[in-house]
């Protein structure tokens, strides 16, 4: 029988414990019969504000993802999203293969990582030059440039937000996000802007600029979710969340 509420499909989504974007996201854009469950990854120090923390704060991530992706399979989801993105671009293309075999060998399902997601969705656009934003540091922006040079794609533009804890991502407001992507993000080289990090809140300022850049700004929660849709098999175009979701 079917899920009375997830009637088309369950996902379980893998989020940090400091997250509170991802949930809220996915509800919005959630097409009728789709339901979203998490797991949590518990972060007992969410510190981030140098490289070593950044580092510290993925060792944490690494020491309690089999727990929350256990926790998760007992609502019997049917595929799994990552709701996180740094670990998933860690070790470049191959890392993120073995990332993605790793979870699959534990509970058996698929699984959207944000690296994948991104990869198809730039492919599906057609685009090669990209600019990049993110909230991480140093260390981690240049694993998310690795990833993206590997699997083919030249980074013309990076910003790093350097935000001081994974907490305070989600305090990142709009009104500074607006003139990093109009003015030092964007420009006749870049065919396409990258917003990673599932805890800054982006769909919807990234469905709104697409329409004044005249190009494709991808939201890495609204990536994850039409890369999870699609391969699925569940088509609906969805409207407010960016041309991928309403038009691939």
């Amino acid at each position: 029988m079917p899920d009375a509420a997830g009637y088309r499909i369950k996902f379980g989504v893998i989020v940090p414990s400091t997250n509170t974007v991802v949930e809220a996201d996915y509800n919005r854009m959630a097409p009728p019969g789709v339901t979203f469950h998490t797991g949590r990854m518990y972060i007992e120090n969410p510190l981030m504000d140098s490289d070593a923390h950044f580092e510290a704060l993925l060792a944490q991530i690494r020491g309690s993802i089999r727990v929350a992706i256990r926790d998760v399979m007992t609502c019997k989801p049917d595929s799994l999203i990552m709701g996180m993105s740094s670990e998933t671009f860690w070790g470049g293309v191959e890392g993120n293969a073995q990332f993605i075999e790793r979870v699959k060998a534990q509970s058996g399902l698929d699984v959207s990582t944000g690296a994948s997601a991104c990869r198809a969705a730039l492919e599906r656009h057609g685009v090669r030059s990209i600019a990049v934003l993110s909230p991480y540091q140093p260390v981690s922006d240049r694993q998310v440039t690795r990833y993206f040079e590997e699997a083919g794609f030249e980074v013309m533009r990076f910003k790093g937000l350097r935000c001081p804890t994974a907490t305070s991502i989600a305090d990142v407001p709009e009104t500074q996000l607006l003139p990093i992507i109009r003015d030092e993000l964007n420009g006749p080289d870049v065919e396409a802007i990258v917003q990673v990090g599932t805890n800054l809140s982006m769909v919807r300022l990234a469905d709104e600029a697409e329409r004044w850049l005249g190009k494709p700004v991808l939201a890495i929660n609204a990536v994850t979710l039409w890369h999870a849709l699609r391969t699925n098999g569940i088509t609906d175009q969805l409207r407010g969340f960016g041309s991928l979701l309403r038009e691939h």
